[in-house]
């Protein structure tokens, strides 16, 4: 009985860590490091990559467990997150604490046998994050703004990996995760506009699901697609694109674009759920068709 208990606690315990951490976005999020890292690389190295993974994701956990730390309260207030180990008391701050201090260090150590420049875009992505988005998402929509640079970070790590040094390859993979953040979050804070109102959060650029913030919507959808595919132009250094997956980036552009602007025309919660999902899709997609256009003209 003794040994069934403590692995049902054990289980628990796991369960816990995932959801601080939150493990599928924090995967998500290293899945871009990864992929910047094939786009940079010139030959494959187990351990850069495995370095890369685990400390990546320690970084983005240690964010996520901060940030639910300093938002304790809040959370308590909206369905979404009120089951969450702190709000919910199943776990305490000080454990919390111990743990996010512990990933932040396990992060930047890993980060940092890479190479220091890859260790400090780790340190400066959890500083933003932890110090000044998540104070402003109470105070101001410019939080999203703020929010946008230390999650475009991710994409440009990967290559920062390979190379110890920013340039306009990682910069420009900077870019593509930069402005498709606006699209995102604002598609994610109009079909949770409600439960964010609960919790005192400004997500939308005006403040209101209108025909603002769905214009706004539009107008960053179009500068995602198009620097998306900008490297087909040979501008982008060693970042190239060739014309046939550029097509397949911007049919995939072409189909959040829609949801962008019937989101503008119906601006009902459907369809910004629509365009949320819609925008996932897109940016894993890219990546997916960047690391594969890399092989095929490179590796094979």
């Amino acid at each position: 009985m003794s040994k069934a208990i403590a692995h049902t606690a054990e289980i628990s315990w796991i369960s816990e860590f995932k959801t601080l951490t939150k493990h599928r976005l924090s995967l998500s999020v290293v899945f871009s490091s990864v992929a910047g890292y094939f786009l940079g690389a010139e030959r494959f190295d187990a351990l850069t990559l495995t370095l890369l993974f685990v400390g990546g994701y320690a970084m983005v956990g240690a964010s996520n467990a901060f940030n639910q730390i300093i938002e304790k309260e809040l959370d308590a207030l909206m369905n979404r997150t009120k089951n969450r180990p702190l709000p919910s008391g199943r776990m305490s701050v000080n454990t919390a604490w111990m743990i996010a201090v512990s990933l932040t260090l396990l992060g930047l150590t890993l980060l940092y046998l890479i190479n220091p420049v890859t260790a400090f875009f780790g340190g400066v992505s959890i500083f933003i994050y932890v110090a000044i988005y998540t104070p402003l998402k109470t105070k101001t929509p410019l939080s999203v703004f703020v929010g946008a640079f230390p999650g475009a970070i991710p994409f440009m790590l990967g290559w920062v990996a390979t190379s110890g040094s920013f340039g306009i390859e990682p910069g420009t993979l900077f870019m593509i995760q930069f402005f498709w953040q606006f699209p995102h979050f604002w598609a994610l804070g109009w079909w949770l506009y409600d439960d964010y109102k609960n919790g005192g959060f400004f997500m939308l650029p005006t403040g209101k699901r209108d025909s603002g913030t769905a214009l706004q919507i539009i107008l960053y959808t179009f500068w995602t697609v198009a620097i998306s595919i900008i490297p087909v132009f040979g501008v982008t250094g060693d970042l190239r694109l060739t014309i046939f997956s550029a097509g397949i980036v911007l049919a995939l552009g072409l189909i959040m674009f829609f949801f962008a602007i019937r989101l503008y025309q119906k601006r009902d919660t459907k369809s910004a759920k629509q365009l949320m999902l819609a925008s996932v899709s897109y940016i894993t997609l890219i990546q997916i068709v960047y690391v594969i256009d890399k092989i095929w003209r490179v590796w094979l």
